[in-house]
């Protein structure tokens, strides 16, 4: 493996084809995330060294792959982004989706950051915890919220349900049992508000992936974007 211009290590696999297929003419700036997670994302430790030749299949295709699942135009919360994953290959695949990164840690939103800046990315980085109030004053309430190795599912409805609008969904990205997962803490789903529960799968391939849709009980009628928050500029990240 070689070093890169930016002190990390570059040992990302080559571009696969199916690539241009999920990316379009946003493709560029996947494989520039791609060289950011091998290089300062490596070395700042946000991606490990084993996951190296590995980033395109099982972390930003697999990522994006989550989109099949996502309404038009929805707002997107992704909870615990760390890398950036799943929410920037989401925004990279679907730039119809409102998306705001949440990350308690300084040093990753500072990466967030440098990564939505240096990508051109309409997306919002927010410092917090999904459970803490201030968090949910901040977000709102959104069409999805997304999540990806961050809590079982159980703890996980109750951190991430409240910031899903009546009638929104929570996309938690699982691995094999994730079934299992569901049918253990389906209680404790039901009693952070979420209903109609299913096990999905996303993508193709190694890029494939399994997500847990939960449903959040509806209380009023809403559809697909009607969640959207009310921010001023100063708050958008921009190019």
């Amino acid at each position: 493996m070689s070093t890169t211009e930016n002190g990390g290590v570059s040992g990302a696999a080559p571009t696969p084809p199916v690539a241009a297929e999920v990316f379009g003419d946003r493709l560029p700036a996947a494989e520039r995330y791609v060289e950011l997670l091998a290089g300062p994302g490596h070395a700042q430790g946000v991606i490990g060294p084993r996951e190296l030749p590995r980033l395109w299949d099982r972390h930003v295709l697999n990522s994006a792959a989550v989109g099949e699942v996502l309404p038009d135009g929805a707002t997107v919360v992704d909870i615990g982004s760390g890398a950036g994953l799943p929410g920037v290959p989401l925004a990279l695949a679907r730039p119809d989706l409102e998306i705001t990164l949440l990350e308690p840690m300084a040093r990753r939103v500072a990466w967030l950051e440098r990564v939505v800046d240096e990508l051109g990315l309409a997306v919002t980085v927010v410092r917090g915890r999904a459970e803490e109030r201030e968090t949910r004053r901040r977000c709102g309430e959104s069409d999805v919220v997304t999540a990806r190795a961050v809590a079982p599912m159980g703890r996980l409805a109750t951190w991430s349900l409240p910031l899903v609008r009546p009638g929104g969904i929570l996309a938690a990205m699982k691995g094999a049992s994730a079934e299992s997962e569901v049918e253990r803490d389906l209680k404790e789903i039901r009693a952070a508000g979420g209903e109609d529960c299913r096990v999905v799968r996303c993508g193709v391939g190694d890029a494939a992936t399994t997500v847990v849709l939960v449903s959040r009980n509806a209380r009023r009628g809403t559809s697909p974007g009607s969640g959207r928050r009310a921010r001023g500029r100063k708050d958008r990240i921009r190019d």
